[in-house]
């Protein structure tokens, strides 16, 4: 919004020296007789300037126009901020408009690709949908990595959990393999003891028959039998 005081390239606090050097600075600039080829324009010019220096070099015109001047930029910022404020509000609700249409849009490339579609199809889908060509191209591009990406998350935790399985296989494994060294020692201690048994065989009938009591009557009878012969 220009002013008197933008006509004449001065401040509002411009004292009436600077008015009056501004309004002949700039009514040799804008003179007809020195713009040839323009006079037109700068006709129409020199007049605003000489308009302008007619109504600030006045005190009383001064300050009633600064009075208005001031009521009216009272009501243009004022009008200014309404309309700034409703851009706002209109900016804010189209971006929240759009971030749930691309929300919706995700959702739905999200649910073809878990049921195994590839990007073609999800794009096409998109598309099918009135989306954008490359919005609906960067949405399946992404919803294609991300499916990717957790295809091989899946793998790595399959793979992981199955050397973890193998690992505790392989813990095992030693104990059972020490249990029956163990055992194999036993057997080969207890095949060891067994030649002795059989290499004095006499030692252990001659235990049985000691400890039977029949053999101890045989004996008793051979004493008395000698007994007889002396």
């Amino acid at each position: 919004m220009a002013t008197l005081y933008d006509t004449l390239g001065v401040p509002m606090h411009a004292t009436e020296e600077e008015i009056k050097r501004a309004y002949r600075k700039a009514a040799m600039k804008w003179h007809p007789d020195r713009n040839n080829g323009a006079e037109e324009v700068a006709r129409a010019t020199f007049q605003e300037i000489k308009d302008a220096y007619a109504i600030l070099s006045d005190a009383a015109q001064r300050k009633v126009y600064d009075a208005v001047y001031t009521e009216q930029m009272r009501g243009w910022e004022a009008q200014r901020a309404r309309q700034q404020k409703a851009q706002t509000e209109r900016e804010a609700a189209a971006r929240a408009a759009d971030e749930a249409a691309y929300a919706e849009m995700v959702s739905l490339a999200m649910r073809f690709a878990d049921d195994g579609h590839n990007r073609d199809v999800l794009f096409g889908v998109l598309l099918g949908r009135r989306c954008e060509a490359q919005r609906a191209a960067q949405i399946a591009d992404s919803v294609s990595a991300l499916q990717a990406s957790r295809r091989e998350a899946e793998k790595a935790a399959v793979a992981a959990e199955a050397a973890a399985k193998a690992a505790d296989a392989s813990e095992v494994a030693p104990d059972v393999s020490t249990q029956a060294e163990a055992a194999s020692v036993n057997d080969d201690a207890a095949n060891h003891g067994a030649p002795a048994q059989r290499n004095n065989p006499g030692k252990r009938e001659e235990s049985a028959s000691d400890a039977h009591p029949a053999g101890v009557l045989g004996g008793l009878w051979f004493q008395f039998l000698n007994g007889l012969r002396f």
